[in-house]
């Protein structure tokens, strides 16, 4: 009961979340690192996945706010309907990755430009594809972790692709699925109605110890604007999709 005392008594966990019953860790502002290392899944292949849904508010549903996480009996009333068609919502959010590695080099890691990286050779990064319609399986990235030592630093991100509706539409989430111990969720619940972007998650190699930390940075402009914040140094140009893909 003692879980569940906590959450009548509006006392939070140690990560706002987290229990036998979701097996996973939420990073908040207040919480906002957890270590891999620590918890034994700083090797294998750590998958991030990113997935979202319109809000029902934008096709006639009432809007209920705060996390899942928090209120577990919001179950019973979902705020939320999956978006698995271009009919029903135009969203098309994509995930990247900035990697910059021990050696110097950096890169991204993107659908835009079909960069989708490698999962054995540098930069230790792929991408799996690019989803355009919000599927139920959304857009995943790995991260090849046998590799960390090669690895000095991975900035995941959120971008919007071309005249789709903005983040405050639509509810996005990143979870990481490490090797070892619970999922990592990082929630993109903030409003931002004009943002275009958003720096997620910064995975760091401190001497040796790999981190995960919350960021959740929105900025108005695209990648080249996520790059002047965290320093990357990329040259940047403006990328279009093909038709044949959208």
């Amino acid at each position: 009961m003692g879980f569940w005392d906590d959450l009548w008594r509006g006392r939070s966990t140690d990560f706002d979340s987290g229990s036998a019953a979701t097996n996973s860790i939420e990073l908040t502002k207040r919480n906002h690192t957890v270590s891999l290392t620590r918890q034994g899944a700083a090797t294998g292949n750590l998958r991030i996945n990113l997935s979202w849904r319109m809000r029902t508010s934008d096709i006639g549903g009432g809007q209920q706010g705060g996390s899942l996480l928090r209120h577990p009996f919001k179950t019973f009333k979902p705020d939320v309907v999956q978006a698995h068609t271009q009919s029903m919502v135009n969203v098309d959010l994509d995930l990247g990755v900035m990697y910059e590695l021990t050696d110097g080099s950096k890169g991204v890691v993107q659908p835009l430009g079909n960069f989708l990286g490698d999962i054995n050779d540098p930069p230790y990064v792929k991408l799996s594809g690019d989803d355009r319609f919000g599927s139920a399986s959304g857009e995943t990235a790995y991260v090849n972790l046998d590799h960390r030592d090669d690895i000095k630093r991975l900035l995941v991100f959120v971008y919007i692709y071309d005249q789709t509706p903005a983040f405050d539409r639509t509810h996005a989430i990143i979870t990481l699925y490490p090797s070892n111990g619970p999922r990592i969720e990082i929630g993109l619940d903030e409003r931002h109605p004009q943002a275009r972007s958003c720096a997620v998650v910064m995975i760091e190699n401190n001497k040796g110890e790999i981190t995960v930390r919350r960021e959740v940075k929105f900025v108005y402009g695209f990648q080249a604007e996520l790059d002047r914040l965290y320093g990357w140094g990329l040259q940047w140009g403006r990328g279009y999709k093909s038709k044949a893909d959208r």
